[in-house]
């Protein structure tokens, strides 16, 4: 009973999984011959027809970076677009907002049309949608980018990257709505799904006046469930506008009018819009959202890549890293991670102008001497011993002098003290009287001094006198 109560619970499990797990009904890989040639389940073809639509009708792509979600909407057989697929989107790069530059690591936002020659089955991410980034509206104003993809692979830097199970299906049913005759896909990129709520959570973020234009795009597919015209003049988007005149992207618009279907229909959206975000602005009243960094995101799903290759980098969900805090506690925070950065680029400019230095051969700069004066030690003082003359080895009451000598006494010190090789004859002893004693504070005429480095001298050993003859024998 017991294992038949657990495979019942196991069952149900299942069932339920099955509901919300894309991965039950993603692709084998390994049974894929060709990738750019395979056909869609049978799972995802009943779908199809039980919502209306034909294998070849036309698609829609919608992104939402804050959720991480890429969303297929294909048409029915009304021409009104339906929900068919959502995947999570494996990783993104940079934060919410547009791509401005090359190498911002930003991922574009906006809306993109999608034409054949933009799917590449030779991908080094597996497969690849280029987004066409720049478009009309980014290259209006003045923004730089390429090689903006939806690709395979999992790694993103400004991308939008999928696994190869989600890319090689999302790749599958655009390649079978262009033959159907589809022109181009439309791709709406948003920061997140702009509802009156999101919209006032984020109400103090600095993209917030490029996302209400972005909205009106947004809004009009809410309402019409078809993908909207888009045309840019002014340097900004204008969407399902009639007119007689021309677009031009970076001049003036031209007279424009909203079909009249259309505009009553936006104007109830609006009123309910408008009510909706008043009593959003209250409940966010004295919050602000945190926007977190990618590394931030990535820390939150740091699980799911142990185990997998090293390419295989989710960045996680803004809604699950972000954050609403009080202004003064977000103001802090900024703070310190303002005064964190600049301690970074400090250390970094200190490091690269020592590599340059190494490079250019100059000598790197090491610290300098301790100005704090150091005790002079004095020099130690050598001793040798006085030479007896050749008489007095044979004296026993002549006693033992020493004489001693500074180590480092100066040569012209020396040398007045040092008596002359020959003395006067006047000074000589007459034979067999006996010479003085030397005193003990007195130079040993027998040691010289030789100059050593540091400007200090040394004692050196010179050649003994010669007596003269009549002394040889004297008593």
């Amino acid at each position: 009973m017991r294992f038949r109560n657990l495979a019942i619970i196991t069952a149900v499990a299942a069932a339920l999984a099955g509901c919300t797990n894309e991965t039950l009904d993603s692709v084998n890989l390994s049974s894929v011959k060709n990738k750019t040639e395979y056909q869609l389940s049978s799972k995802m073809v009943s779908k199809m027809r039980e919502l209306g639509m034909q294998k070849t009708s036309a698609i829609l792509l919608r992104i939402f970076k804050e959720e991480g979600t890429l969303e297929v909407w294909k048409a029915n057989a009304s021409s009104r677009f339906q929900l068919l697929k959502s995947y999570k989107i494996c990783a993104w790069s940079g934060k919410l907002g547009p791509k401005v530059k090359e190498g911002d690591r930003q991922a574009p936002e906006g809306f993109y049309p999608l034409y054949p020659h933009q799917m590449n089955p030779n991908s080094n991410y597996y497969l690849a949608i280029n987004t066409g980034f720049p478009n009309t509206y980014d290259k209006a104003n003045g923004r730089s980018g390429t090689h903006l993809m939806i690709h395979g692979a999992c790694s993103s830097s400004g991308c939008y990257s999928m696994t190869d199970e989600q890319i090689i299906e999302i790749f599958a049913l655009a390649r079978d709505a262009f033959k159907g005759g589809q022109e181009n896909v439309q791709l709406q990129a948003f920061p997140f799904r702009m509802t009156a709520e999101n919209m006032a959570r984020h109400r103090d973020n600095s993209n917030i006046e490029f996302w209400k234009m972005l909205k009106a795009g947004y809004d009009q597919f809410e309402v019409t469930k078809r993908p909207p015209q888009v045309n840019v003049c002014e340097r900004k988007y204008v969407f399902n506008q009639q007119s007689d005149g021309s677009f031009n992207p970076a001049g003036q618009c031209p007279a424009m009018s909203t079909p009249p279907a259309l505009q009553v229909a936006m104007a109830n959206f609006d009123k309910d819009y408008q009510r909706d975000y008043q009593k959003a602005l209250k409940k966010y009243d004295g919050m602000v959202w945190y926007e977190p960094s990618e590394a931030e995101r990535k820390a939150i799903v740091a699980e799911q890549r142990k185990g997998r290759e090293l390419a295989y980098a989710p960045t996680g969900t803004s809604l699950d890293a972000g954050k609403l805090m009080k202004v003064s506690d977000l103001e802090k925070r900024l703070a310190e991670q303002k005064e964190a950065q600049e301690a970074k680029q400090a250390a970094l400019i200190q490091k690269e102008a020592l590599e340059k230095a190494t490079r250019e051969g100059k000598a790197v700069p090491v610290p300098q001497q301790s100005p704090i004066e150091r005790p002079v030690q004095q020099a130690a003082l050598q001793t040798a011993p006085v030479q007896k003359s050749f008489w007095k080895l044979f004296s026993k009451s002549e006693p033992e002098a020493q004489a001693t000598a500074p180590v480092n006494a100066a040569p012209a010190e020396q040398s007045a003290a040092q008596p002359s090789a020959q003395p006067p004859a006047e000074q000589r002893p007459a034979a067999g009287q006996q010479r003085a004693a030397t005193p003990a504070a007195a130079p040993n005429p027998q040691v010289a001094t030789a100059p050593v480095a540091g400007g200090d001298a040394a004692p050196a050993e010179q050649p003994p006198r010669k007596r003269p003859f009549w002394k040889i024998w004297g008593n």
